[in-house]
């Protein structure tokens, strides 16, 4: 079992940054392929970005690419999500995943490829 648990959400002006961060106890996350995805009120759940089981390979939704970044902190155990330009269309609930994959390089896009889930984090990003 995998507990996964977000950190870092809050209030932020419009072209301000954050960083998300998504730390694991009983298992090391670096076994696992890992996701990050957002909800925001009366929408569903979208993913923002996900990165391979090593590491090397990464995703992102179009809407985040070369505003957030996707990374992993081996040493804490957790993997980042760096938000900057934030706009306030990227408020929502972010939530991380995890699920083990079948090749280290594969990335996952979809919520039900993964398995286990954190409880979220507000963001909310003011005009």
């Amino acid at each position: 079992q995998v507990q996964l648990v977000e950190s870092g959400g809050g209030l932020v002006q419009a072209g301000g940054s954050l960083r998300l961060s998504c730390a694991a106890s009983g298992r090391t996350l670096s076994n696992y392929a890992m996701g990050w995805f957002r909800q925001a009120p009366g929408k569903e759940r979208e993913i923002v970005a996900a990165i391979s089981r090593g590491g090397g390979h990464t995703n992102y939704a179009d809407s985040m690419k070369g505003r957030f970044t996707i990374s992993r902190d081996k040493a804490n155990n957790a993997v980042d999500l760096q938000m900057n330009s934030l706009k306030p269309d990227d408020t929502a609930v972010y939530y991380c995943a995890a699920r083990q994959p079948l090749y280290s390089i594969t990335t996952y896009s979809r919520s039900d490829d993964y398995d286990y889930w954190g409880q979220g984090t507000q963001v909310t990003v003011s005009s």
